[in-house]
């Protein structure tokens, strides 16, 4: 089996995938988490990669940046090649002093602007929910391995270069409750509920509007170790 975007096997992935934004973030998850990772999709060098974790199989795929690429690669997992769980792993930017640089951040709701949702079904809801399975077993991982993990609404953004004349960032935690921001996790939510799969976003805060902090691009590749291991933990436990 593969797709236009997928080159991968049937049954080459396990039931629950770790989704990075970033191939090259995929790739240090796999080679370094992971014991005996196989390469099992390159298209458009969207990579993809399964091996095992405490002994239990595990996969791991870039979905590139934004809502309409994170749809396409999740809904084909979970259609075409039988996935049942996609953790998001990514990183946000924080909207509020409660979220500093480095802090892991565990999706509680996803609101966002985008038609996304409404393109594809047409459903016009503004918040979309992450599996409460899955958010129990990120939370549950988190304790056991004693690392902080924050639960917070997050703004899925279709835009990233917003005009300032719009306004400042803190209508939306003000108006819509969202104290950070990334670009992908509505449209996962919403395939997953479409397709009655689990989805969960993990997030690492990598930069500030409060502090105006921001880290590398080495940095978010390499240094969010901490939110790595709670997702693999959560996917193998």
């Amino acid at each position: 089996m593969s797709t236009p975007h997928n080159g991968a096997e049937n049954g080459a992935f396990a039931k629950t995938v770790l989704m990075p934004g970033d191939p090259l973030r995929a790739k240090f998850i796999a080679e370094t988490f992971l014991e005996n990772p196989k390469l099992v999709t390159s298209v458009r060098n969207v990579l993809g990669y399964t091996g095992t974790y405490n002994g239990k199989e595990v996969s791991v795929m870039a979905s590139g940046m934004g809502m309409p690429s994170i749809g396409i690669y999740s809904y084909e997992l979970y259609s075409q090649y039988g996935v049942e769980t996609i953790i998001r792993v990514g990183s946000a930017g924080s909207y509020s002093a409660d979220l500093n640089v480095y802090d892991v951040v565990l999706a509680e709701s996803a609101y966002s602007e985008s038609n996304f949702a409404k393109t594809q079904n047409g459903c016009e809801d503004d918040v979309l929910y992450p599996s409460k399975e899955a958010n129990e077993r990120i939370l549950a991982a988190a304790e056991k391995l004693d690392i902080p993990c924050k639960l917070s609404r997050i703004h899925s953004s279709d835009v990233f270069y917003q005009d300032a004349n719009r306004g400042s960032y803190t209508r939306y935690p003000e108006k819509h409750g969202a104290k950070c921001v990334e670009m992908e996790s509505f449209a996962l939510f919403h395939n997953a509920n479409v397709l009655g799969k689990k989805a969960a976003c993990l997030l690492t805060i990598s930069d500030s509007f409060v502090t105006q902090e921001v880290t590398s691009a080495e940095e978010r590749q390499n240094a969010f170790t901490a939110m790595m291991k709670i997702a693999l933990e959560a996917a193998t436990c």
